[in-house]
């Protein structure tokens, strides 16, 4: 019996939920605003899966120059990072063969000492570009995401700020402040 009513209230639950359903807010001049709950979430989603696609779900096109050029900068660090290091460690590794050239125009002069540390300087600058590429792909998630929050966002007149000159009627001095508004 148990299971029958725990299979009934769950069937009611799925039923009655539907992920796809839009929101409609109606303000007093009778103007009304449509909210997609799921905008966000679609945003993220498709920043995800192709970088700047969020950005243009949100109509902010000018980002996406700005995620690409970061994403093709990191990339193009780690591939001349990588290039650099393989080419020192193969340099190190003829040496400890025995098979290396002395006359090389760019290594011939460099001791054991010198090859071991390009190695690492150019691992931790190929390491350190993959973990900038890695960081600007999730921020580009991360901006899809809350820019696509902040467009639902409710700015009109009925909240508004704006400075208020107001002139002191014992020493004629302006007195500066800020006026916050918010209307019901």
């Amino acid at each position: 019996m148990k299971k029958y009513i725990l299979f009934f209230i769950i069937s009611i639950f799925s039923f009655n939920c539907n992920a796809q359903e839009e929101l409609s807010l109606k303000a007093e001049n009778s103007v009304e605003t449509t909210v997609d709950p799921l905008s966000p979430a679609k945003a993220g989603f498709y920043s995800a899966v192709l970088p700047g696609l969020g950005q243009a779900h949100n109509k902010k096109y000018w980002k996406i120059p700005i995620i690409y050029i970061g994403l093709g900068s990191g990339i193009y660090f780690y591939t001349w990072n990588n290039k650099k290091y393989h080419e020192f460690r193969d340099e190190y590794k003829r040496r400890l063969d025995g098979t290396s050239d002395p006359n090389h125009p760019i290594y011939g002069e460099l001791d054991d000492d010198r090859l071991i540390r390009g190695q690492k300087f150019h691992q931790k600058n190929r390491d350190l570009s993959a973990l900038i590429t890695a960081a600007i792909y999730i921020l580009n998630i991360v901006d899809a995401n809350v820019d696509a929050h902040l467009m639902q966002f409710n700015v009109n007149d009925n909240l508004s700020i704006s400075p208020e000159f107001n002139q002191n009627e014992i020493d004629y001095r302006y007195n500066t402040g800020v006026k916050l508004t918010l209307n019901f």
